[in-house]
């Protein structure tokens, strides 16, 4: 058995596809890896949101399982979008790395609960209109591009620091540049934030589909990135939507917090759903269903007519 694996050329993706390729090669499975660069490589002269939140990082990938040229495809699960075809599916989760947003900056005196202000750098609508709800006094500016280049324009001074996901900062090796853990009870991280997801097509091979799975999910961050995954899925959201979820588990007790921010940052709903592991799913699509019903319908209308 072989297992063709498809992934994005940037430096942090390819940490993530030599991770499930060391998985694999653990029990002794040969796997090789095919690069595929994507929409949203490709354009960087706009926002994400700007592109389109629906497969920037995937379609190229997701054509590739189609046609058979390769077998599974790796992403960073909070860049796939809330709600896949009826011929691809999401066979893994891997464990779960640590979910914090944290501020990145060779200044390591500045943080988000002072005063100062200062420049950040982000391409995520949610953290931008998460800065406007906590931290008024902070201004963003659009920083598109992988780790190394949005370090390069943090270096030419284009802002004063950089807010990105942990995960990515500590598989790259730059944990000395994080000046500031943001709280995930303010800073409620992307849904899928820290997990490595692997989609495959409805046509790859049963033995290569369990053989997999088997080496590389990790069934606690499995049931809390479905809950997370069903409560966006009910929102329609996607990667260019204020929409945040984070899960987890004590035993077998899944509680599920999610909510959506205004572009502006005046009006965030927040709310936190419990209940049994295996209800995983219906708890993230009734905390939805609570969250539109006390005014997320609105706060996402007008999201949509603003992008």
């Amino acid at each position: 058995m072989k297992i063709r694996i498809g992934t994005r050329s940037s430096k942090l993706a390819l940490w993530q596809a030599y991770y499930i390729q060391d998985l694999l090669k653990a029990a002794e499975v040969e796997s090789e890896l095919v690069l595929i660069e994507t929409k949203g490589d490709q354009i960087l002269d706009r926002s994400l949101a700007k592109i389109g939140s629906k497969g920037v990082f995937t379609q190229e990938l997701e054509d590739q399982l189609r046609v058979g040229a390769i077998d599974i495809a790796v992403h960073s699960a909070k860049d796939l979008q809330s709600s896949l075809p009826a011929d691809l599916s999401i066979i893994a989760f891997t464990e779960r790395e640590r979910v914090n947003d944290v501020l990145v900056s060779h200044d390591k005196s500045l943080s988000l609960t002072g005063s100062r202000e200062f420049v950040v750098g982000t391409s995520s609508t949610r953290r931008v209109a998460m800065l406007k709800h906590f931290c008024p006094h902070i201004t963003t500016v659009d920083m598109r591009g992988n780790l190394q280049t949005r370090l390069r324009k943090l270096e030419e001074g284009q802002c004063d620091a950089l807010l990105l996901a942990y995960a990515g900062v500590h598989r790259m090796e730059y944990d000395d540049l994080i000046a500031e853990y943001l709280p995930t009870q303010d800073f409620t991280p992307a849904v899928g934030q820290g997990s490595v997801a692997i989609e495959a097509a409805a046509t790859l091979p049963i033995d290569k589909l369990n053989t997999v799975r088997q080496l590389t999910n990790h069934a606690p961050t499995e049931a809390c990135l479905k809950a997370e995954r069903a409560f966006l899925r009910r929102l329609e959201g996607g990667c260019s939507i204020p929409v945040f979820g984070l899960a987890t588990l004590q035993d077998d007790e899944l509680t599920l917090t999610g909510g959506v921010v205004s572009l502006d940052g005046n009006e965030l709903l927040r709310e936190e759903f419990s209940g049994p592991m295996k209800d995983a799913e219906q708890i993230g699509h009734d905390l939805a269903e609570s969250i539109l019903a006390k005014g997320g319908d609105e706060i996402l209308r007008a999201v949509r007519q603003n992008l």
